[in-house]
């Protein structure tokens, strides 16, 4: 049996897709770091969490300092907004500094996506999502609920302000 050189060149075409759709997926699974939903970040009483009476960070959401270069931020989703975040209160961090953020929700199913990063994921009542991210450059991001929440879920945004270290005055919180 004979192919036709054209036969041979679709034939190629063919199999070149076939292995860049393959190796696409494979990075989108493997190599982009991209994770699923887990229960790593632990387990918390919605209703706790809703009356702050968690006996944990999330009865004063904001920003934690573990050490110079590490923060971590404790945020609560609850219609229709981020606590901090939303509003005349966004998240304040350094530049330059690796930020986890531990998010819970309050009442419903919430999504947590700061706009321009890899940072987003579902926020379930009962679980505390955890992401870690490195903000380099300062600037203004915007923060969506990509999750259906109710009605005024259109509403439901906020922002995370990255300020250069030198600019960056944290206050200790004290008991």
């Amino acid at each position: 049996m004979q192919v036709h050189n054209f036969e041979k060149i679709w034939l190629g075409a063919a199999i070149l897709l076939i292995v860049g759709f393959i190796a696409t997926i494979s990075y989108g699974t493997v190599g982009a770091g991209i994770q699923m939903v887990d229960d790593s970040g632990g387990q918390i009483s919605a209703q706790a969490v809703q009356n702050g009476e968690s006996g944990t960070a999330f009865d004063d959401p904001g920003v934690v300092r573990q050490n110079d270069s590490h923060y971590v931020v404790y945020v609560v989703a609850q219609q229709f907004q981020f606590v901090p975040g939303s509003g005349d209160n966004p998240i304040r961090i350094p530049a330059d500094t690796r930020v986890t953020f531990r998010v819970t929700s309050a009442d419903v199913l919430h999504g947590f996506s700061i706009v321009e990063t890899n940072v987003n994921t579902m926020v379930i009542p009962g679980q505390v999502a955890e992401v870690t991210v490195r903000f380099d450059e300062p600037g203004t991001y915007g923060l969506v609920c990509h999750e259906y929440c109710g009605a005024a879920h259109h509403t439901m945004g906020g922002s995370v302000e990255v300020v250069p270290r030198s600019q960056y005055d944290y206050q200790e919180v004290s008991d």
